[in-house]
């Protein structure tokens, strides 16, 4: 692994011993899906995922929801309109969806997706802040990665996006709590609402 790769942060990832870490990312599954050699691809990961960073917005645990899709010809508007149609049908048709340029050391361009607020309907609250709540990261496969998954990004292009199962649900069912963290304290007033 080299040494500037994210799984080294020490922001988000836990540290076992200097040779054995926690999951910090469901990345990994896309480079094994690029190592069998077989395109195109397309593939939807979920695993679980442990970090360091722990705010209201953000646990230590979490299970992370990836897609990646790597064919020719591939390009922002196909991206676009996956995020476009899984959140009008997972969420509902007069959700709203912005993209944010970001900047992601695996995609180029990359962009955080965020949708309005449930709880709030965008007014903002302590959840969301703003009325915007993160969906997750995406954006177009760079082609080093291609390159590094023995696939030549001069014939093929693709894109990638991931978030959060918990955040997920939690902004379709609109359950009130203004600290994601919950989830996984072992509350029964709240977990019984399931």
């Amino acid at each position: 692994m080299p040494k500037n790769h994210p799984a080294r942060d020490e922001w988000e990832t836990f540290f076992i011993t200097d040779n054995v870490v926690l999951t910090p990312h469901t990345s990994s599954g896309q480079v094994r899906e690029m190592e069998k050699g077989k395109l195109p691809i397309r593939m939807i990961n979920i695993s679980r995922c442990d970090r360091r960073q722990s705010d209201v917005s953000h646990g230590t645990t979490f299970f992370q929801f990836e897609g990646l899709l790597i064919d020719k010809g591939i390009n922002i508007t196909h991206l676009i309109g996956v995020i476009d149609y899984f959140v009008k049908h997972f969420y509902g048709p007069n959700r709203k969806i912005r993209l944010r340029p970001t900047n992601f050391r695996f995609t180029e361009p990359s962009f955080e997706i965020d949708i309005n607020c449930a709880l709030c309907e965008g007014r903002g609250c302590r959840f969301c802040k703003e009325g915007w709540m993160e969906l997750g990261g995406s954006g177009m496969v760079h082609p080093n990665v291609l390159k590094a998954g023995k696939i030549d990004p001069e014939k093929f292009s693709g894109f990638a996006f991931g978030w959060g199962v918990e955040r997920t649900y939690l902004m379709k069912s609109g359950v009130n709590i203004d600290d994601i963290r919950i989830m996984y304290r072992n509350d029964l007033r709240f977990l019984k609402q399931f």
